[in-house]
């Protein structure tokens, strides 16, 4: 392994983190040496640098395990109202170092591992990624589930324990290549399985209407085995649970259909059952209507609610006999949170249940489902709604149809009682939508079936009832509210930025890591210059370090004093990466045009990565590539810019790109990005933002002061007045030169000299079919660009604008967030109660 720090190097890390005690220290190394030698049965002399990571990372764990038990106990003595989170996605990226933060472990694992000639940093970069999300969704519910825990809320994540999630992306000849993410090959040492707690889940057969009630048999099974990740507080001993369910194969799957001649080919097919909890799709708002996607959805939500009704039924610790049998308190004791539309079978399989189940009387059943249920829009993108085929329901959900077709035939009779005669309302109103394919309208059931339905940043709320939602509005106002999204402060800021940490620990002390509101303390700092220095500082040892880590990865010379221009997050047309590359295409130009000009130096980096089965993405990702290669070998252009594709983008990857940004770009069409949260990360870590008015940069602006970011572009009433009076691109490209000459070169095969049609069908949806109208923003875009350049020459006045960022960031944490929900969504109350650790008395 690679020598370790410096003293002074881990000086500066230690004091951030507190000071060790010995003991503390001694312990660690003590139980290191233990694990080495008795858990993975491994001589010093012989183990590798992965064994060492499994080590400690058992070390660490040793730590949480008391607390995750005395948590749970604490739970039931206390018997509160349990949220239940759920989600199809969690992106948790990795787990050693933010649960060393959170257990405020760090500084005795980092001595620790130092006097026995280890470097912690090499031992954290040996973990895999968890990436079971694909974005903005997935990383949301993780940090929501550090908030929740940190707030002492009785929470807990359910979602799926993909073999393969989110796919590694390789670069090759500037395409995108998909590899599988085989993240538990070498194990996760994070995980419990609990086999105990696995739960039947059926699929397909046929309903029966008998007398006694309603039968829903010849199903096929398959079990949900969980496996438990336990999910600390920042430093409050509490240690909340993260449930994933993986699909096992009953023992006589298909065997009983098979003569004992066919029993190796029914053995074999035990991986179609298991095949639910293989891969999530990797698709960001786009909606893929597959069989296996639907499964998927239906399994994490039938062993959920089962798990949800068992807890509520034994309110004792470990007790598994039913205490309750009544459903009356059940919304008192239960608030189940929709992330998106993915698990809105919740509320048709939740009513299955009261009604066939446990024979509660539908109207009080309909009742106690809407109280339970929350449902939290994640998009207005009309692709990325889920429309399922009732066919594919009729099939794989039989019961679940009826169901729906219940549901919906009352919602609609109550539409008709308010709007007589208004059969267009009612159509629209529909859960189940007519036509060549009748489909059922996901978004709809979870409008009618919830309580409480929020969008996820202002604007994205008012849009929603507006336009996507607006039936629903008019019929119940009361039912829709906003929750602007927020991120952990702990893992995005304390974890991923300690030189920054350290310097605001210094001024205002710690208590802005669970109060991010403190930070505007620093407002009083913006003039001090001893402050500016610092921060200006610490940004610039973070460009060293990452773009030594550049240079070695992409063999390109990084020039550090250059302005790191970001763009990191999912390839999508409405992202506009393309409105970038045509402002990077222009910079270019204007060097090659006048190369004694003095320009301000950047290192352009976008990264993302791009749905598979999504062409336009794909070819947005070779753009970016090819302009790099012309860019980067021109000798006239030299060091003043740079163009880096940032290879298979994570959070691994993120939580080092951010600290080092200078820019940030966050460019949707003004009225497409429901919050964003990339946004809030580089805001807290001081990058300056270049945005339209979208999502949650309009509440950046509001905070930090419009002045404070770099704001361009159409607003969404713009955008509504260029759709009515007809988008045409060409106008744009015949009176502006220099966007005409950007789209010339990628037409011609400027940047394409092997290929030169690569990019024709991508001038041609640019010119004639582009939604997002790229065009439009661009001569705004390329002057607003041109202010970012002005003050970026003035390093003083660029960081004063930086630390007022920072100051104005504390909104968007998202313990705010969750309190939020907490208090007006689930009717429950944060604590700042700190349970005892293990080693001391519960009293």
């Amino acid at each position: 392994m690679a020598k370790p720090l410096t003293d002074s190097e881990r000086q500066k890390q230690i004091s951030v983190r507190g000071i060790a005690g010995l003991g503390d220290v001694a312990e660690v190394r003590k139980s290191f040496n233990r694990h080495l030698h008795f858990t993975l049965v491994k001589d010093r002399n012989v183990a590798t640098p992965r064994d060492y990571f499994f080590a400690l990372a058992h070390t660490v764990r040793d730590h949480l395990v008391g607390r995750w038990i005395r948590t749970q106990q604490h739970y039931y003595e206390r018997d509160p109202k349990r949220i239940y989170y759920l989600s199809l996605e969690f992106y948790m990226g990795r787990t050693l170092q933010n649960t060393m933060v959170n257990l405020g472990l760090q500084t005795a694992c980092d001595e620790a591992t130092y006097q026995l000639g280890l470097d912690l940093e090499e031992l954290e970069e040996i973990e895999e990624d968890a990436g079971l999300g694909n974005g903005g969704l997935g990383r949301l519910a993780a940090c929501f589930l550090d908030s929740m825990a940190t707030l002492g809320l009785a929470a807990y994540g359910y979602g799926i324990r993909y073999e393969f999630g989110i796919f590694n992306q390789k670069i090759v000849n500037g395409w995108q290549v998909e590899e599988a993410d085989d993240w538990l090959r070498y194990g996760n040492p994070w995980e419990k399985a609990r086999p105990e707690y696995m739960l039947p889940v059926h699929f397909y057969g046929r309903v029966e209407h008998t007398p006694d009630g309603v039968l829903w048999l010849d199903t096929q099974v398959v079990l949900a085995m969980p496996y438990d990740t336990p999910v600390p507080g920042y430093k409050n001993n509490t240690v909340n649970t993260m449930r994933l369910w993986s699909a096992k194969a009953p023992n006589d799957f298909k065997l009983k259909d098979f003569n004992v001649g066919d029993y190796i080919e029914a053995v074999l097919d035990r991986n179609l059952a298991e095949n639910i909890s293989r891969v999530l799709y990797p698709n960001d708002n786009f909606f893929e209507g597959k069989e296996l996607r639907l499964k998927q959805e239906y399994f994490v939500v039938a062993a959920t609610l089962q798990d949800i009704i068992r807890r509520f039924k034994s309110s004792r610790f470990g007790c598994r006999d039913p205490v309750r049998t009544c459903f009356e308190t059940f919304p008192d004791k239960v608030a189940i949170q929709l992330n998106d539309t993915h698990p809105a079978l919740s509320i048709p399989e939740l009513m299955r249940i009261l009604v066939d189940v446990e024979k509660v009387d539908w109207d009080k059943a309909w009742e106690i489902t809407k109280k339970t249920c929350a449902y939290t829009n994640h998009t207005v993108l009309p692709e990325a709604l889920e429309r399922w085929p009732v066919s594919m329901f009729e099939k794989l959900l039989p019961r679940h149809l009826e169901i729906i077709y219940a549901i919906n035939q009352r919602h609609l009779d109550h539409v008709a009682a308010l709007f007589p005669g208004d059969v267009d309302r009612l159509r629209r109103m529909s859960v189940i939508e007519e036509g060549d394919c009748k489909r059922i309208n996901m978004a709809h059931l979870c409008v009618i079936g919830s309580h409480a339905v929020n969008g996820v940043a202002r604007i994205h709320s008012e849009i929603v009832k507006q336009s996507v939602f607006k039936d629903f509005y008019e019929l119940e106002p009361e039912k829709f509210q906003n929750k602007t999204n927020g991120i952990t402060p702990r893992r995005w800021l304390l974890l991923c930025n300690p030189g920054l940490a350290e310097i605001i620990v210094e001024r205002i002390g710690e208590g802005f890591l669970t109060d991010l509101s403190q930070l505007k303390k620093l407002l009083s700092l913006v003039d001090d210059e001893a402050f500016i220095r610092d921060v200006a500082k610490v940004k610039q040892e973070n460009k060293l370090k990452f773009s030594a880590q550049l240079e070695k990865e992409y063999k390109v010379k990084i020039n550090p004093a250059s302005m790191f221009d970001v763009h990191v997050k999912r390839i999508h047309e409405y992202k506009r990466q393309l409105l970038n590359c045509l402002h990077i295409i222009t910079l270019y130009n204007r060097i090659k045009k006048d190369p004694a000009k003095a320009f301000v130096p950047r290192t352009v980096m976008i990264g993302g990565k791009a749905a598979p089965g999504y062409h336009m993405a794909k070819m947005i990702i070779k753009l970016v590539t090819s302009i790099g290669d012309v860019v980067n070998h021109d000798p006239v252009v030299g060091d003043r810019l740079r163009v880096i594709f940032l290879e298979n983008y994570r959070v691994s990857l993120a939580e080092k790109v951010i600290p080092a940004a200078d820019l940030s770009q966050q460019i949707s069409t003004a009225g497409t990005e429901a919050s964003g949260t990339g946004n809030m990360k580089f805001m807290l870590n001081g990058a300056l933002t270049i945005g339209t008015m979208d999502g949650a940069n309009v509440e950046m602006a509001e905070e930090a002061g419009e002045e404070n970011l770099f704001i361009f572009g159409m607003r969404v009433e713009d955008v509504e007045a260029l759709d009515q009076k007809g988008y045409n691109a060409r106008e744009f490209y015949e009176r502006l030169p220099e966007l005409r000459q950007a789209v010339d070169q990628i037409s011609s095969g400027f940047f394409s000299p092997k290929d030169p049609d690569c990019f024709k069908d991508m001038v041609n949806m640019l010119m004639y079919h582009d939604r997002f109208k790229v065009f439009a923003d661009y001569e705004a875009y390329i002057q607003c660009q041109a202010q970012v350049d002005r003050l970026y020459r003035n390093s003083k006045e660029w960081t004063k604008k930086v630390i007022r960022n920072i100051a104005c960031s504390g909104k968007f944490s998202s313990d705010r967030t969750i309190t939020e929900y907490a208090r007006e969504i689930w009717g429950v109350e944060p604590s700042d109660l700190q349970i005892p650790p293990p080693n001391l008395p519960k009293d």
